[in-house]
């Protein structure tokens, strides 16, 4: 589902160059209901931009120059002209719906009306919230933490890229939780000491979680420990829990969350993180994964005495785990904030 049913699927090549001092890389573009998906040529994430905030540069010259917003050097060169098109005439239509709240398109609407009719009288708010994580789509998930980690950014400073760094950072990722399960991986330079997990699958990972490790297991342990709070509580569930009925019910009407909903659901987040997750997720997931739990665990407490449990049940005790980076890359993602 896309702002505009015309532009739905629409795909572009670009040009895209994370900081001045970076090459231009190729990527493909897709348009998002209300985010710029950019990934590389072998269809991993790099970034998502929100379609509202997108800065033209060089006003109606073609190749089109764009930016995440008007303050920061990470650009976009796309010469695709029904793209171009298609980018300012989305952006132009989330402008207008969020100072009108429009509907979610098609099936969400109809899958939702009844719902809506029955909730009034019958429904406990947490049977919205229910409704509300089927019928919400990936995409709109995809936004919601998109705009979250853009409020997140006002208070920790803007995520850390660099290319070599950020590869770096996408193949443990890919390494960690799977291929398959989407999302991508953000350093930010300061924030919470335990990874976030936000909607749509994004992780937030403090720089001091890589760059006080010498180990790469450590921090795919921060990946692991992040996937397993959307194992405990899916993190729509928990922002919709936090903001109360109001906000799930203009959710599902209207298909948007007010801004100032999600900017204090995010300050809280950094200010008040989730628990830690109990060491029976933590420990499924390290084994999915065939990643030992040790090096996580004595990270968290060097005696391992408040992370016993992970370290007698660690799945790969005794075996042999390939390296997860390259020496070059290792060095890579840990300066990737430098």
């Amino acid at each position: 589902m896309t702002a505009l049913t015309e532009f739905s699927r629409l795909e572009s090549d670009g040009l895209w160059r994370p900081t001045p001092e970076d090459q231009r890389r190729e990527v493909i573009v897709s348009l998002g209901n209300a985010t710029l998906i950019i990934t590389d040529m072998a269809n991993r994430p790099l970034t998502h931009w929100s379609l509202p905030a997108v800065a033209r540069l060089n006003g109606t010259a073609r190749p089109a120059l764009f930016s995440p917003d008007a303050d920061t050097s990470e650009t976009l060169e796309i010469s695709d002209d029904l793209m171009i098109d298609a980018i300012e005439k989305v952006r132009r239509t989330v402008t207008r719906r969020r100072n009108r709240p429009g509907r979610l398109r098609g099936g969400l609407v109809l899958g939702t009306a009844a719902v809506l009719a029955a909730a009034a009288l019958l429904w406990l708010p947490d049977a919205m919230i229910r409704q509300a994580q089927t019928v919400v789509p990936p995409v709109k998930r995809s936004e919601i933490g998109a705009t979250l980690l853009g409020h997140i950014q006002r208070i920790t400073g803007r995520t850390c890229r660099s290319r070599l760094g950020s590869d770096a950072l996408a193949k443990l990722h890919q390494r960690t939780l799977g291929a398959d399960a989407g999302g991508q991986a953000f350093v930010v330079p300061a924030g919470p000491e335990a990874a976030l997990y936000l909607p749509g699958g994004l992780i937030v990972l403090n720089r001091d979680l890589i760059e006080d490790t010498e180990d790469p297991a450590v921090v795919a342990g921060h990946l692991i420990a992040a996937r397993a709070q959307a194992h405990e509580e899916d993190p729509l569930a928990a922002l919709l829990r936090d903001s109360g009925f109001g906000t799930t019910f203009t959710l599902l009407t209207t298909g948007e969350i007010g801004s100032e909903t999600l900017r204090a659901y995010a300050e809280g987040l950094l200010a008040d993180p989730p628990p830690a997750p109990v060491d029976e997720t933590m420990i499924d997931l390290f084994d999915a994964a065939r990643l030992p739990s040790s090096p996580y665990a004595y990270a968290l407490d060097v005696t391992g005495e408040a992370t016993l449990g992970l370290i007698e049940s660690d799945p790969m005790q005794g075996q042999e785990v390939p390296p997860l980076l390259s020496d070059a890359e290792w060095i890579s993602l840990q300066g990737i904030c430098s």
